[in-house]
């Protein structure tokens, strides 16, 4: 992953824009249209914020009168009473204003949070296949769950930390202004000011070192996620050494960016307590002078620190407010990036529900590529006629696959057209193209859920009899009935706690369950055994029956019985035509044919040979 150079010209700038961008952004879910309630929630945590930092101002001055009443013999009984119960009274007044705030406000802060969440996952899965191949899944989790946070810590640290911090230094200097004269007042801004420099100014630069942090931080991330789910993969090969160097590599990286940043945490808060420690010498050496002339009393003594005191306690965590900050808009930015991305298929404005009369499926000069570089299909032209089945042969990388995301509108054609009972599927709703067609691919991926929810996913609202159903019809039924949990078993990541086999005739009965109007089988049962696809297939010929089917197969012996089988070649259809009328052509599909046949043949007779050699 690249990133920007922080020392670019105009890079601050731009940085700046992006930022007040994105503020600008969330600004909509924090005040939403229609949503009275959360509205005055915000006006109600803005009015707490006001009053408590009104009563946190007036905490010194309380403190101050007692000082000056214990100074003062003939008040020593009742003026200190006073004082010290009022002064007790603000500390809880304080307490009790920033917890109403908080109890207030969350429920606004948790809506922008779901609202923008909920809006980001949307997006994602209007975006394209292409995009999500190129993305690592480690990376664009992450990429979310940052982004929420970095909603939720923006509105605390600018809501309740910074804006207050601000209202309270204002007052401050007002009040030293109008009690003693514009030097004390001075004296506290320059501190102020100083200090609030300084701080950004180093974590700026300190910021970089961060950004390589959570770089390699979500890099590592990455890494473990993906080994993990191919789990299996590094066990065949034996990577576990390879696997775990490329993730000490990643950590490599964090650790030397975590020390840089720590080191220059120290020196930050080193320059942040002599900035402090010169305001407050300053300011009380000013106060005491004034004790000595008599201009002030032990009480304005005590005033002037406790007001430097009371500023430096927020102040305090300014650079982690900042950096945070600054951390919070830049993981912001990269789930709101994710919103900018262009969903690249997206559907006509004029756009209308597929239509489906018969399931008349029509492909008309049709080419496509990945890469202008490297054509996938080359004027493809064929017409499946209502409820007939026709089948997709070729060696691999013919573009067998690449014909069903096409079906299924994953990308649009580069030429040519995809036509279902006469309607282009670029001019119908990508939800109701979706839901006509049924698929049972070659690799079948379950959710990490129970095998009764991974059926029932072909039509959730489902009741349970008729998921029962589709996994008789798909003969998984008595395998389900025999596990201890039965439809209730949890099928793991991916499904991986059912083989291969198991998971097919799951994707198979949740497509049975869908009804869907055409059907397309991408080698649907290559992962079956002999005597379970035989099974398989008179279920999967059911369900076909009547329906327009579209097979891509590998297995030729799957496909005899189609009503045309097309055979495709390095992206163009070479022949078409019954099984027996290819074989008599002594064409591809014949030596596809012949080799398979000799395939089985070769399996075959060391299953034979066994018995006598044993």
């Amino acid at each position: 992953m690249k990133h920007r150079s922080t020392g670019a010209p105009g890079a601050g700038r731009q940085d700046k824009k992006i930022e007040w961008r994105i503020i600008r952004r969330l600004l909509p879910y924090l005040w939403p249209a229609g949503r009275f309630d959360l509205k005055a929630r915000v006006v109600i945590a803005c009015v707490f914020v006001l009053v408590a930092k009104l009563t946190t101002v007036y905490v010194p001055l309380f403190y101050k009168q007692a000082v000056d009443a214990l100074s003062t013999p003939a008040g020593l009984i009742a003026v200190p009473v006073f004082a010290v119960v009022a002064y007790g009274v603000a500390r809880m007044a304080q307490s009790a204003l920033q917890e109403l705030r908080e109890m207030v406000f969350t429920k606004v802060a948790q809506h922008a949070m779901h609202q923008v969440a909920l809006e980001t996952f949307q997006h994602l899965h209007r975006l394209s296949l292409r995009f999500h191949l190129d993305r690592q899944t480690g990376g664009l989790s992450r990429a979310i769950e940052r982004g929420t946070e970095g909603i939720e810590n923006l509105l605390h640290y600018m809501l309740f930390q910074i804006v207050p911090t601000l209202i309270e230094m204002a007052l401050v200097c007002a009040i030293l202004w109008s009690f003693y004269d514009a030097w004390f007042a001075t004296v506290t801004f320059g501190t102020i000011a100083l200090y609030v420099v300084y701080t950004f100014a180093i974590t700026q630069w300190r910021i970089k070192y961060r950004q390589q942090m959570v770089d390699a931080e979500s890099e590592a991330n990455t890494k473990a996620i993906d080994s993990l789910l191919n789990y299996e993969t590094v066990k065949y090969f034996s990577n576990e050494a390879h696997e775990a160097r490329r993730f000490d590599k990643s950590l490599d990286r964090y650790e030397k960016a975590a020390i840089i940043s720590a080191n220059t945490l120290s020196l930050l808060n080193w320059g942040q307590g002599t900035i402090i420690a010169l305001g407050l010498t300053s300011v009380m050496l000013m106060a005491g002078f004034g004790v000595a002339d008599g201009r002030m009393t032990v009480g304005d003594f005590v005033l002037v620190n406790a007001y430097l005191i009371q500023l430096y306690l927020p102040l305090n965590f300014l650079g982690m407010v900042y950096r945070n900050l600054r951390q919070s808009l830049i993981d912001m930015r990269a789930m709101f990036k994710l919103l900018q991305v262009d969903a690249e298929i997206e559907d006509d404005p004029n756009a209308k529900p597929l239509a489906v009369a018969g399931g008349r499926l029509e492909f008309d000069a049709v080419s496509f590529d990945y890469d202008v570089r490297r054509t996938i299909l080359r004027d493809v032209s064929f017409t499946v006629p209502a409820g007939q089945t026709f089948a997709i042969v070729g060696p691999s990388g013919a573009g067998k696959s690449t014909i069903s995301r096409l079906l299924f509108r994953f990308y649009d054609v580069a030429r040519g057209a995809i036509r279902i009972d006469g309607q282009d599927i670029r001019q119908v709703t990508q939800s109701s193209l979706r839901a006509a067609i049924g698929i049972v691919p070659q690799d079948t991926v379950l959710f990490n859920d129970t095998i009764y929810y991974n059926i029932a996913y072909g039509r959730p609202e489902s009741p349970p009899s008729e998921v029962e159903a589709a996994a008789r019809a798909a003969r998984i039924h008595d395998f389900i009935m025999r596990l201890p949990d039965g439809y209730q078993t949890r099928v793991g990541e991916r499904g991986l706690k059912l083989s291969g086999g198991e998971r097919q005739r799951v994707a198979i009965a949740r497509t049975i369950l869908k009804r869907p109007q055409l059907l397309l089988f991408d080698e649907a049962t290559s992962a079956l055994d002999t005597q379970t696809e035989k099974g398989i297939q008179e279920s999967l010929r059911g369900l076909s029956q009547g329906v327009t089917t579209l097979v891509i197969a590998h297995r030729l012996s799957t496909v005899v019985d189609a009503d045309q089988i097309l055979v495709l070649d390095k992206g163009r259809i070479v022949e078409r035509g019954r099984h027996a009328e290819l074989l008599t052509q002594g064409g591809l599909y014949a030596e596809m044919w012949q080799r398979q046949i000799e395939s089985r043949q070769a399996e075959a007779e060391p299953a034979l040979a066994s018995p006598a050699t044993a």
